[in-house]
């Protein structure tokens, strides 16, 4: 399944809509504007929260923490000691590690579990500018993980390239 996400997805605070690959809305991000950290909820079309992303304030390293029901989901940071710049590592909340790595700031990564490919985050399908997909490739992955994964990588990269 393949997600269309507009760039603007990276900015707190804005409501706006994903769209599955024949154009329905599938998901809602909730932006939470005017907190002392980044916070936003993923939501269904029918408005039920998924997931709430938020970052971590007391840490080393930038952290976005992944939340579904009030219950920790999954914790995304920078991988340490790793050679290369985009190299994040999820880690789920029963142990079982995600890496992410690729070209994150050009829209251009992968999500993989073990060395197998779980989801595929691209700019070359589409023509639109600040339009990127998330393709889910495996058919029992949670998508709305995995669109919330790519999201945090992507905000964190980011966060470090300003930094920088």
């Amino acid at each position: 399944m393949r997600y269309l996400v507009r760039d603007r997805l990276i900015g707190f605070g804005d409501d706006y809509w994903i769209e599955d690959q024949q154009g329905n809305k599938a998901f809602l991000v909730d932006g939470k504007a005017m907190r002392l950290r980044d916070t936003f909820e993923l939501k269904d079309p029918e408005g039920r929260v998924l997931i709430d992303i938020r970052q971590k304030l007391l840490s080393l390293r930038d952290t976005m923490l992944i939340e579904r029901d009030g219950e920790p989901l999954a914790t995304i940071r920078r991988k340490r000691l790793s050679l290369l710049r985009n190299h994040y590592r999820v880690t789920l909340a029963e142990g079982t590690e995600l890496d992410v790595s690729g070209k994150l700031l050009d829209r251009e990564f992968a999500i993989e579990y073990d060395d197998e490919l779980l989801a595929v985050v691209s700019r070359r399908w589409f023509h639109l500018r600040d339009t990127y997909g998330v393709d889910i490739v495996r058919d029992d992955a949670d998508p709305a993980l995995l669109i919330a994964v790519a999201v945090c990588a992507i905000h964190l990269a980011e966060k470090e390239h300003e930094n920088a």
